[in-house]
């Protein structure tokens, strides 16, 4: 009889654990949180998961404030399913509850991520001393449950690194400027103001991110004068911008400068505000 109990005794404890909650995070010494990229064009805090992957809140230069979370597995899902968010205590903490922050969506074969809200309500969690935890069904083994922990050991200095960064990036982004018409003043080659600030911001993002794989400069006149006289005036107009790209660091085998003259015009030639629309250059970047 002895016997019989041990046994089912052992197999109940086995079932347990194979049933069990497989937990991952990083411990006190092997916690780590560090700021991957630090620039005006991204910045990303990063923090390493023993065997399981890396959580990653990152922003990038844009006209909008924008923050996003992605949580990096190694082995990516298989199935969909949902993740439950909360925000746990340490146990150096009795007495303080858990809560959900969120739901998160796991999709077969994709990083899972969450939008700008909660990636900065779990900022602020971990700021608090919380551990912001991510709980889900095994795809892989139906009977296990995985529990993902946000290590608050070694936060903080990293993390107003993080807020110093996203303070200091650039307040428009690549596809901001990715396509720019500019305009010059009548029978020259100089740009408007508008066009002088359009281009002060494009120098300001080549000399952060020169890396682009194709420039496209057309060049286009208004009417007023001999046709072969604004064809040159085109042709200067866009090889003075390819030089200027070529200054900043662009191959200059990436780039392509035409100078059409008076084809294409966009507006009357009859009216002051036509021709000011007519005198301009199509700029066109591709990044790879």
């Amino acid at each position: 009889m002895k016997k019989q109990i041990a046994s089912i005794l052992l197999l109940f404890f086995m079932g347990q654990a194979q049933a069990g909650t497989r937990q991952y995070s990083a411990d006190l010494d092997s916690s780590q949180w560090q700021l991957a990229n630090n620039s005006r064009l991204e910045c990303t805090l990063s923090h390493k998961i023993p065997n399981y992957g890396e959580a990653r809140f990152y922003s990038k230069a844009n006209r909008k404030m924008n923050m996003e979370f992605e949580l990096d597995m190694l082995l990516l899902p298989d199935n969909y399913a949902l993740a439950e968010v909360r925000s746990v205590a340490p146990r150096w903490r009795p007495g303080v509850g858990d809560h959900v922050l969120a739901k998160m969506k796991l999709h077969k074969q994709f990083t899972p991520s969450l939008p700008k809200k909660v990636a900065w309500a779990m900022l602020s969690e971990l700021e608090q001393g919380m551990s912001p935890t991510f709980y889900y069904n095994d795809w892989y083994n139906e009977q296990d449950k995985i529990s993902v922990g946000l290590s608050t050991a070694k936060f903080q200095k990293a993390y107003q690194k993080f807020v110093g960064c996203v303070g200091n990036l650039l307040n428009f982004s690549f596809e901001d400027i990715s396509y720019t018409v500019l305009n010059y003043q009548s029978n020259s080659d100089q740009f408007t103001k508008s066009s002088e600030k359009r281009m002060a911001m494009i120098s300001q993002y080549l000399s952060l991110d020169p890396d682009l794989e194709l420039v496209l400069i057309d060049a286009y006149s208004d009417s007023y004068g001999g046709r072969w006289t604004n064809l040159k005036l085109s042709e200067k107009r866009a090889n003075k911008i390819r030089e200027y790209f070529v200054a900043n660091g662009i191959d200059p085998s990436r780039i392509e400068a035409s100078g059409y003259g008076e084809k294409r015009h966009i507006a009357s030639n009859r009216t002051t505000l036509g021709r000011g629309k007519n005198r301009r250059v199509v700029i066109h970047m591709e990044k790879p």
